[in-house]
């Protein structure tokens, strides 16, 4: 297939995107999980305790209900965007990414209904990404928005999901395992959607169902080289100051990884044959933003000439918040794109896409953005000035201005992001 228009470089981009997003769909995850690892069956006077977490939850607790026969409750808990009504379940909203009352009340309802559960039972996890603020239960002496504080400082701080994780556990009843003693003595089955690259099942919505990642003292050094720990509630400083025998799961839960950002790469993959030569620049593009625009424009800029290239990357990278504006990583880092293969002359036909497959790129409405040749020019055009945009991390603005802001809508599911590089040279 020959592609010359930007346009039909931007049409194929988002192509290419939305084929990742599909391949995450969390309802046909676990339907084909199931073929290979059926749900638990309790005892003879038990029943199922069926909790679904994050914002793949509900369309995870729709299927799975299917394969359940017998006496069950079943507790999902989402964003209010993924909301989806379904029968016989108990729907609960939290927030994201920072979370709040609503997150606590979730939190508690969690830590509530395992708490009946008993040995004859089984208890069975759905957990997805966006479960960590989505249900959030501090640890004693800890607000709830103390907590939030803690996860805003967090998130603006640049450091990568399993850190942030590692923090998150340590202030939390439910995270690191919590779920597990929270569910004891009944047994724990999880299936799990990841949206953290390399798979890591303890960083996962916080790894609910799995040992923590570190302790408070690993958590207390992570805050303090991010220098963020001068800025924590006392009551957090006081919390992660002190020592002692640190909680451990009573039990193992039986954690099955049933999605995530690879499963989807390859989906891009397939797709982006049928329209040009294909290299994976990276299936695990992480770190600050900045670094990973010079990845991907490296990559372009070695792109052999006379075809269609198809640069594809899948990650999670983190931003460093020096600024007031608004945007997201997947937002910034098009940005970056847009204004790195400026400088470097890169006049030849190329899109730049990058986006989250939750459809939310940090606090805003859009998924991530789309950036071609021309996206400074329009920027500049319409009055905006791009480069100080970026210095206030003011990328929804600049890349409004443009007109290259993927919108999406949340999709139901999430596997972090994806990027796609198009570059056509003659």
């Amino acid at each position: 297939m020959t592609i010359h228009s930007i346009e039909a470089l931007r049409r194929a981009a988002r192509q290419i995107f939305m084929k990742a997003v599909e391949a995450a769909d969390p309802a046909l995850a676990v339907r084909q999980a199931l073929t290979h690892a059926p749900l638990p069956t309790p005892g003879p006077k038990g029943k199922s305790y069926v909790i679904g977490i994050g914002k793949a939850a509900p369309a995870m607790m729709r299927e799975a209900l299917k394969h359940i026969d017998g006496p069950h409750h079943a507790l999902c808990i989402t964003h209010p965007e993924n909301e989806e009504q379904v029968e016989g379940v108990t729907l609960l909203h939290g927030a994201h990414p920072v979370p709040n009352e609503s997150s606590l009340a979730a939190g508690q309802a969690v830590k509530d209904l395992l708490s009946q559960a008993g040995a004859e039972d089984r208890v069975i996890a759905l957990i997805s990404g966006g479960g960590s603020a989505l249900m959030a239960l501090p640890a004693n002496g800890i607000s709830i928005e103390d907590k939030g504080k803690v996860s805003a400082l967090l998130l603006g701080a640049g450091i990568d999901i399993t850190q942030m994780n590692l923090v998150r556990q340590q202030l939390s009843q439910l995270k690191g395992g919590g779920m597990l003693r929270a569910a004891s003595p009944a047994p724990v089955t999880a299936y799990i959607l990841s949206d953290v690259i390399g798979d890591d099942l303890r960083a996962i919505a916080s790894g609910p169902t799995v040992a923590p990642i570190g302790t408070r003292g690993d958590a207390r050094a992570i805050c303090e080289a991010a220098e963020i720990w001068a800025d924590l509630p006392a009551s957090v400083q006081k919390h992660l100051s002190q020592t002692g025998t640190p909680d451990t799961a009573p039990q193992a839960a039986q954690n099955l990884l049933i999605g995530s950002n690879r499963h989807s790469l390859h989906a891009a993959q397939a797709e982006a044959r049928s329209i040009g030569a294909v290299q994976v620049v990276s299936d695990m593009l992480t770190g600050d933003v900045r670094d990973a625009a010079t990845t991907l424009l490296d990559a372009a800029e070695s792109a052999p000439s006379g075809t269609l290239s198809v640069l594809l990357a899948g990650g999670e990278t983190t931003v460093q918040l020096t600024g007031t504006g608004r945007g997201g990583r997947n937002q910034e880092l098009a940005l970056h794109v847009a204004m790195g293969a400026a400088e470097r002359g890169l006049d030849d036909s190329w899109v730049f896409l990058s986006g989250g497959t939750d459809g939310r790129d940090g606090p805003t409405d859009a998924a991530g953005g789309i950036v071609d040749a021309d996206s400074l020019q329009r920027m500049i055009a319409s009055g905006t000035d791009p480069a100080a945009l970026l210095q206030n991390n003011d990328s929804y603005a600049a890349l409004a201005a443009s007109g290259d802001l993927l919108m999406t809508g949340a999709t139901g599911t999430n596997v972090a992001d994806i990027q796609c590089f198009l570059i056509s040279k003659p």
